[in-house]
């Protein structure tokens, strides 16, 4: 199955969505071991990082098994 530049383009934009879900989930921590940090479990983190995660495998998925018009 060769790759078109739209679907090249589409899968691509899969990666870019994806590190950006990687990029929201990153820091949160505590600099003291013995604080504990709440900041880790906000909504960032536990529902938009996942979401954009799986938007960009979605897109991913749709770039390979897509069949693009030349």
């Amino acid at each position: 199955m060769p790759m078109t530049p739209k679907g090249l383009r589409l899968l691509l934009a899969g990666v870019v969505v994806m590190i950006s879900g990687y990029i929201l989930m990153m820091g949160g921590g505590s600099d003291s071991p013995e604080v504990f940090n709440y900041a880790m479990f906000d909504f960032r983190r536990m529902v938009a990082a996942p979401v954009v995660i799986i938007a960009g495998l979605v897109i991913e998925v749709v770039a390979i098994m897509k069949i693009f018009k030349k």
